[in-house]
């Protein structure tokens, strides 16, 4: 079969314009992999530097399928698992690093990553630079040292029931005749106290050694019981008149780390020229 010149220009278009969908649609992948070998890469670096296993625990929107549809992430037990094999896969007497940014998630996965890392035989650090709220918070406070960015935030740690604050639950139990509550709300709050006693439990269990019985349950009281909303953000001035330990000077390998996490569902609100600022770059461009 004899193609004639317009035939062979058609049929080269063609090929051209299901070429260029194809590129279209794998560049989402492409971009993927290409930040996940430079993540990759920096926490290379950042294990030689520190003399560390460095284990990230980040939840962003991520572009996950080919399509570019977005998946909103929390502690899972997947995460779990994951953690628990990084682990597994690390000398026991060597430092772990555990990068955190997380709004939290399933309490049985934040439990197990805590237990795990306060059994550790060598040092745990949590670094903190934007937030790890709840379950993100559990597993900061099982680390022998957490450090959070200068605005970086923890949050409670208060169970929450059916998205209600067990504490609120029993709180609204508490102000009316017991004759006057449903069954319903009565069985809610029977499952909010012993919640709220096993979180209590858990958090004293996992600071205990490290702050004296007296201060990890003073600590536990005020994460567990209600003390603020659920999404409360507790900076470092709050921290450490709570009572923690915490550093407050974040390393710039973490920093520059966390740029390598981009929120690919959507263009930047925010732009700058990335690179640092400060006097002698103001005294380079004086003397350009």
């Amino acid at each position: 079969m004899n193609f004639t010149p317009t035939a062979a220009i058609h049929f080269a278009a063609f090929d051209w314009t299901w070429l260029l969908i194809g590129f279209v649609l794998l560049q989402p992948l492409l971009r993927q992999r290409l930040v996940a070998y430079a993540r990759q890469r920096k926490l290379s670096e950042l294990e030689q530097k520190r003399g560390s296993r460095a284990i990230l625990l980040v939840h962003r929107q991520e572009t996950m399928s080919l399509l570019g549809f977005p998946l909103l992430k929390y502690i899972d037990i997947n995460d779990s698992e994951e953690v628990l094999r990084a682990i597994h896969m690390t000398d026991p007497n060597l430092p772990i690093d555990l990068i955190i940014h997380s709004p939290g998630g399933l309490v049985l996965a934040a439990t197990q990553i805590a237990r795990a890392i306060h059994g550790w035989k060598g040092k745990v650090t949590v670094f903190v630079p934007h937030y790890a709220m709840s379950g993100g918070t559990l597993i900061a406070l099982a680390a022998d040292k957490i450090v959070m960015s200068e605005h970086a935030v923890l949050g409670p740690v208060d169970p929450q029931i059916q998205n209600y604050p067990a504490a609120s639950i029993l709180e609204a139990v508490r102000r009316k005749n017991v004759n006057e509550v449903d069954d319903e709300t009565l069985i809610l709050a029977d499952v909010a106290e012993k919640a709220m006693s096993q979180v209590h439990a858990l958090v004293v269990e996992l600071m205990r050694e490290r702050h004296g019985e007296e201060r990890a349950r003073q600590i536990a009281t005020v994460l567990s019981e209600g003390t603020w909303t659920h999404d409360y953000p507790i900076h470092c001035g709050d921290a450490r008149r709570i009572g923690l330990d915490i550093d407050c000077e974040m390393p710039d390998d973490i920093i520059q780390l966390m740029a390598l996490f981009p929120q690919p569902t959507r263009s930047s609100n925010v732009e700058y020229t990335p690179e640092r600022r400060g006097p002698r770059a103001r005294e380079r461009s004086a003397g350009a």
